[in-house]
């Protein structure tokens, strides 16, 4: 294996320097606003085994939310009567719960003794909403991510577009999507989805359609690890329509069923089952199947784009293909455990497991995934990938709050959406661990069947629209560093 470049650490330490020389600045600002911008709680300590009343509730600034939305989040109701040591919990979650709508930029919670009765308390939920219409430009490069994309600094391999979305479609936080993709690797789709379909609020519905064409693709991995591509700039080598239904059921707040089902048609050029025989079944050009995909999610983190508190778990299963009916006929399961610890006032930890089975025999190149792929990676492997049908892989945080969650406010900008602006800076330590098992031997890789090792430091900025951007140097067990660039949340 061709041993990579290290790259220089001078980014992170850059980007180190500038964000500590504003901590000490910044700290007495962040205490004078927290309780402003988070929950204000006015429950005499002394009190806190007394019974309270929740005598009212009341809703401000959600101008375009409807109050229904909002009432299907909060874990307390209007004459419900709690102990005060468990109001505080009730309505943190509550605020948590609404912020993982992902519909407001600020959620503020005050919950403050009403003088008409004894025991009795106002709660006032006040929203600053984000903006929910966007078309938002598409320039972005066609690799597994930036990092693979950056080696190699082609581009021919960049989209561009426009990407139109409604994520409040009649306040009802309905989504409505059209994407239109050029460049590379083109896609066309538009979607719809409503959470709420029946009055209890229980059982949610969407629709999707759309096509993907692409000039070049992949079509082996090979000894090192690394992706081959056949290219055409004259004919789509790759092409994928699909339609499907997805159907969601979430009787509680935090546990979420959902089952998806599309039909996939893919269309091969002749080169690519040349160049790699195991590209698709039988050699197949024309490759038309049914999808089913069903995933239990029980979410209890605190922020989801980026959670410091809380516990997540998922289990994913997918058939390809109908046994008998159609050409492809493949089943994997994938499940992921992730738990979040506040050590101290300003040091994290997370821990994340994730792994992977799949059924046994040939399976062909298109529809193969080991690690590499979205966010299951070893830090310090991004330039590669790791081809198999079973894996399992741990990553694990230590994170330190340069600076803590801080608002700041353009006072030149008047619309609220827009002019207060939440960010925070982590320093992080992680290392991580995986395997993959390649049963059929198909891609013949020196990093199958092994235990693969990375680790090293970073840099998390954090800010409103749900943005993250990470910056982190990665050294792996090969000794091959270098400097990455990621844009979610790790665990």
């Amino acid at each position: 294996m061709q041993k990579q470049k290290r790259l220089p650490i001078l980014i992170p330490i850059i980007l180190l320097i500038f964000s500590s020389s504003g901590i000490f600045a910044q700290e007495k600002a962040l205490d004078s606003i927290k309780n402003e911008t988070t929950l204000a709680f006015t429950i005499p300590q002394k009190d806190s085994a007394r019974y309270y009343y929740i005598k009212s509730i009341r809703f401000e600034g959600n101008n375009i939310t409807k109050d229904k939305v909002i009432w299907r989040e909060l874990n307390f109701r209007e004459g419900d009567s709690i102990k005060g040591k468990n109001l505080f919990t009730r309505l943190e979650k509550s605020r948590e719960n609404l912020r993982n709508l992902s519909l407001f930029n600020f959620v503020h919670i005050t919950a403050s003794l009403d003088s008409s009765c004894t025991y009795c308390s106002t709660v006032t939920i006040r929203f600053i909403e984000q903006w929910y219409i966007w078309p938002f430009p598409i320039f972005e490069v066609a690799d597994r991510n930036f990092n693979t994309w950056w080696k190699k600094k082609d581009f021919s391999r960049l989209n561009y577009g426009v990407f139109f979305e409604h994520k409040n479609f009649l306040g009802l936080n309905q989504k409505l999507k059209l994407l239109l993709r050029f460049g590379h690797d083109q896609k066309y789709e538009l979607s719809y989805y409503n959470p709420y379909i029946n009055k209890k609020q229980t059982i949610g519905m969407g629709i999707s359609a759309g096509a993907k064409l692409n000039h070049e693709t992949a079509y082996m991995t090979d000894s090192n690890n690394e992706e081959l591509f056949y290219k055409d700039d004259n004919v789509n080598v790759k092409k994928e329509f699909y339609f499907g239904f997805d159907f969601t059921l979430r009787r509680n707040i935090y546990n979420t069923h959902i089952l998806s089902v599309k039909y996939i048609m893919n269309r091969f050029a002749d080169s690519l089952v040349i160049l790699n025989p195991e590209y698709s079944p039988g050699q197949k050009t024309e490759v038309n199947y049914t999808q089913l995909h069903y995933m239990f999610r029980s979410d209890h983190r605190d922020y989801k784009h980026y959670p410091l508190g809380g516990w997540y778990f998922d289990v994913r299963m997918t058939q390809k293909g109908i046994p008998g009916n159609e050409g492809l006929n493949m089943f994997d399961a994938v499940s992921s455990f992730r738990k979040y610890w506040k050590l101290h006032e300003r040091w994290f930890f997370a821990s994340g497991v994730t792994g992977k089975i799949s059924s046994k025999g040939a399976q062909p190149y298109f529809a193969q995934r080991g690690l590499g792929y979205g966010r299951d990676f070893v830090r310090g492997y991004e330039y590669y990938v790791i081809d198999g049908q079973d894996y399992a892989l741990l990553k694990t945080n230590l994170k330190f709050a340069l600076i803590q969650p801080h608002i700041h406010k353009f006072g030149f900008i008047r619309n609220e959406k827009f002019n207060t602006v939440h960010y925070a800076i982590y320093m992080n330590f992680y290392l991580d661990a995986g395997h993959v098992w390649d049963q059929e031997l198909q891609h013949v890789n020196d990093l199958d069947d092994q235990l693969l090792l990375g680790g090293g430091i970073g840099l998390d900025f954090v800010t409103y629209y749900d943005k993250v951007l990470r910056v982190e140097y990665s050294v792996n067990k090969m000794g091959e560093g270098g400097v990455f660039l990621h844009f979610i949340a790790p665990i």
